[in-house]
C-alpha cells in the first residue's frame, strides 16, 4: 500500500485532481477482466464497472432491479450485512440451507416456486460464514432450476483471492446472462481501500453506470489507481501466497484449540479465514456472546447470519483474529458457567 501510495502521488494532478470515468479506471478493469478469465468468467473491459465497495456494487444492483415489496433468496446462514442492506431496500428475503456444496437444491427449487424471487445473492468461492464452496453439480442444478424463472443470480467473489484452488463460478457457467459477478479487495489488501466492481452483461452495465452517476456522480479515481499499482507493482501475488500459508496455519490452529474447548467446525473450510462452528447440545450462542464480551471478547453469535434463526448454536470465528489465546480462555469460562 505504502509504494503504491507513493507512486501514485508521483502520478500526473489529474489522478489526485478529478472524479473517475462513469465505469471507473480502463486499465484496471482491463486487468480485472484478464483476472476473471482465469476463473473462465468472459467479461470483457466494456462490461465491468468500478464501485465504491462491494456493498455499493450490491447496494447499486438492487436499485437497478427490485421494487419494494419483491423477494429475494439469500443462503442461511449468510454474510449478516446482506439482511440490513435487503431491509433498507424495503423487500423480504427467504433464506434457503446451505450444505457443505452450496445451496441445498430441492429447498432453492422449492424457494422459486413459492416466492418468484427476483434476486439469489451468493458466494461461490468461500462462503461466508460456513467457508463451504460451491461444487460443479449444485452450479449446474441451481442455474438449471433458474432458467424457467425471472431470477438473478448475484455472485459475491470477494474471497477469492484466498483460494487455494478456485471453485465453480456462477458466471462462468452462465456467461453473464442471468448471474452478475462483484467483487472488492477489502479483504486482500486492505479495507480502507474502498473498491469494487460489477461485471454484467452490456445492457445491464449501462443502467448501472446511470445510477452510479446518479448516486455517486463519477465516484473517485485516486483509488482505484492505487488499487492498480497493489496488483500490478508492489508484489501482491507473493503477498496473497503468503497470506494464505499464515491463514492455512491459523486455521488449524483455531480448530484445534476450538476442539479442546468441546467446539466443532460444521466443516473443516480448505481455505480462507472463516469456521462456522456448533457450539456443545443445549448451549446458546447468543448467551455465550454476551458473556464473553463483559470480557473483552467479541464473538459472531449464528443467528447474526441466519434469516431463519436457526443458528443459535452455532458461532463463526475469524482465525485471523483468533491468535489471541485469551479468546479461548474467555470462551471456556463462559462454556462452564
Amino acid at each position: 500500500m505504502r509504494r503504491a501510495l507513493r507512486a501514485v502521488a508521483r502520478a500526473d494532478t489529474s489522478v489526485l485532481a478529478d472524479y473517475g470515468t462513469p465505469l471507473g479506471l480502463p486499465a484496471l478493469r482491463q486487468l480485472l477482466a484478464r483476472r476473471m478469465a482465469a476463473s473462465d468468467v468472459e467479461a470483457p473491459p466494456e462490461q465491468i464497472m468500478l464501485t465504491e465497495s462491494g456493498t455499493q456494487a450490491i447496494d447499486l444492483i438492487c436499485r437497478f432491479l427490485l421494487e419494494p415489496g419483491d423477494t429475494v433468496l439469500v443462503d442461511d446462514p449468510c454474510y449478516f450485512n446482506f439482511h440490513a442492506l435487503l431491509r433498507a431496500h424495503r423487500v423480504k428475503a427467504v433464506g434457503v440451507p446451505y450444505t457443505s456444496n452450496g445451496p441445498d437444491v430441492a429447498a432453492f427449487g422449492a424457494a422459486l416456486q413459492e416466492h418468484a424471487p427476483r434476486l439469489y445473492i451468493t458466494n461461490s468461492g468461500i462462503h461466508n460464514p460456513t467457508g463451504a464452496a460451491l461444487s460443479s453439480v449444485t452450479a449446474h442444478r441451481l442455474l438449471k432450476l433458474a432458467e424457467s424463472s425471472d431470477l438473478v443470480i448475484v455472485e459475491d467473489d470477494i474471497f477469492a483471492d484466498f483460494e487455494l484452488s478456485p471453485a465453480p463460478r456462477l458466471a462462468a457457467f452462465d456467461g453473464l446472462s442471468r448471474v452478475i459477478h462483484i467483487g472488492s479487495f477489502s479483504k486482500t489488501i486492505s479495507a480502507s481501500l474502498r473498491c469494487g466492481y460489477i461485471a454484467a452483461r452490456a445492457d445491464w452495465i449501462d443502467s448501472l453506470t446511470d445510477l452510479k452517476i446518479a448516486t455517486s456522480f463519477g465516484g473517485g479515481r485516486l483509488a482505484a489507481d492505487v488499487l492498480l499499482k497493489v496488483l500490478t507493482d508492489s508484489g501482491y501475488r507473493k503477498h496473497m501466497e503468503a497470506v494464505r500459508g499464515r491463514l492455512a496455519e491459523v486455521m488449524g490452529k483455531t480448530i484445534t484449540r476450538l476442539e479442546a474447548i468441546g467446539i466443532t467446525p460444521w466443516l473443516v473450510p480448505r481455505s480462507g479465514m472463516f469456521v462456522w462452528c456448533r457450539l456443545p447440545e443445549g448451549v446458546d450462542a447468543a448467551s455465550i456472546a454476551r458473556s464473553c464480551l463483559k470480557n473483552g471478547v467479541v464473538l459472531a453469535p449464528g443467528n447474526a447470519f441466519s434469516q431463519s434463526l436457526s443458528a443459535g448454536n452455532f458461532l463463526r470465528f475469524n482465525a485471523a483474529q483468533s491468535t489471541d489465546a485469551r479468546v479461548f480462555d474467555v470462551l471456556a469460562r463462559a462454556l462452564s458457567e
